[in-house]
């Protein structure tokens, strides 16, 4: 059913301010804050023209799961600054990781006539759920960042190549434990930090790791996989153990750059968060891209990240939920893939200004 569009490049045109999960109105700050990464992006500020005349347009439902991470910060600042400045209503809705909750959102959305949704689901499971009952009520939605779990329904579905930026991320992190392996003869093993199954995101990075390490499987004693269920209570709670059992994991994976400061809190103590060179380093890679994986990576702790393009997906939602409800589409079905890229140690001369959590930090500092 689906049908996946050719990817379009879109402006940055937002910026993370720090906020809580109550609705924020735009501010002088942050909007000087988006115009300054506009600016150090590199990208033409007229490359908004794509969204079409939003005459039409006067109500959007945004309802997100929760802003537990600087990623889902940015999206929402980005969507919410840039549809309230083009004169659109915009009605918050924050579930707080509840799915249940998150779908009485919808229906409270659908009940005040929105002209469309924009979703972060809390997963893929309660995803369908909702796209049936907007597609029910004949109400365009589209779902950013966290696709449905099967192809059911019809929605706009903005999502990263989760697998292939993975791959590329993993295939860096099996190169540096090639030379591990070269140079001491010593099986690595592999802590391999999972997230939420429930997630086809989660799923995705998964495989897109594994099937780097299986390109190279002769260097790799076993691998200890290590569920954080998109929790850093849990993360934290399943790395000490994982360290205790295993004390000689020498490469770690994780699927978000979030839980980097629960790394860092279970390693440093046991004297292994050391910068690449040092002999106890352990080879260290995630996937988003966020500003402090940009700074762990400038300080030499992190070999690579699996960029996903924040801007570039609330962009793609936000042009395609304006373009169906000003065609009068109501129940428009594609896919729009943000094609990502891998930041690694030896890339970063060429892509290091490309990363969206590096933007971020030029345009505050």
């Amino acid at each position: 059913m689906k049908k996946m569009l050719s990817i379009f490049i879109a402006t940055i045109l937002a910026a993370l301010t720090i906020t809580g999960c109550s609705s924020t109105a735009v501010s002088t700050t942050a909007a000087q804050t988006t115009a300054k990464a506009a600016t150090t992006s590199g990208e033409a500020s007229a490359a908004d023209t794509t969204i079409v005349k939003t005459g039409t347009v006067s109500k959007i439902a945004f309802c997100f799961q929760d802003l537990e991470t600087e990623f889902w910060v940015a999206g929402h600042n980005a969507i919410v600054e840039t549809l309230k400045a083009k004169g659109i209503d915009v009605i918050e809705y924050n579930a707080n990781e509840d799915a249940n909750k998150q779908l009485e959102q919808v229906n409270d959305a659908i009940a005040q006539n929105v002209d469309g949704i924009i979703l972060i689901a809390q997963d893929s499971e309660s995803a369908l759920t909702m796209v049936k009952t907007a597609n029910a009520a004949n109400v365009p939605i589209a779902l950013f960042n966290r696709p449905p779990a099967t192809d059911e329904g019809a929605v706009i579905t903005v999502v990263a190549d989760n697998e292939e930026i993975a791959y590329k991320a993993a295939q860096y992190l099996v190169s540096e434990a090639r030379k591990v392996f070269d140079k001491t003869g010593k099986k690595i093993v592999i802590g391999h930090m999972i997230g939420d199954l429930g997630d086809s995101n989660a799923v995705a990075r998964k495989q897109g790791f594994e099937r780097a390490v299986a390109e190279d499987p002769d260097i790799f004693e076993k691998t200890v996989e290590i569920p954080t269920k998109w929790d850093a209570n849990t993360a934290l709670a399943n790395l000490r153990s994982a360290m205790q059992s295993e004390p000689n994991i020498g490469l770690i994976f994780c699927g978000s750059d979030f839980l980097y400061p629960q790394i860092q809190s279970v390693l440093e103590p046991l004297g292994k968060w050391q910068p690449i060179g040092d002999p106890n380093h352990i080879i260290l890679g995630a996937v988003d891209g966020d500003s402090g994986a940009g700074k762990l990576m400038d300080d030499g702790f992190v070999d690579a990240t699996a960029v996903q393009d924040v801007y570039f997906e609330a962009n793609a939602a936000m042009n395609a939920i304006i373009k169906a409800v000003e065609s009068g589409v109501t129940q428009p079905d594609e896919v729009i893939k943000d094609p990502g890229f891998a930041l690694t140690q030896g890339n970063m001369a060429e892509m290091h200004d490309k990363m969206w959590g590096n933007i971020l930090r030029a345009a505050k500092s």
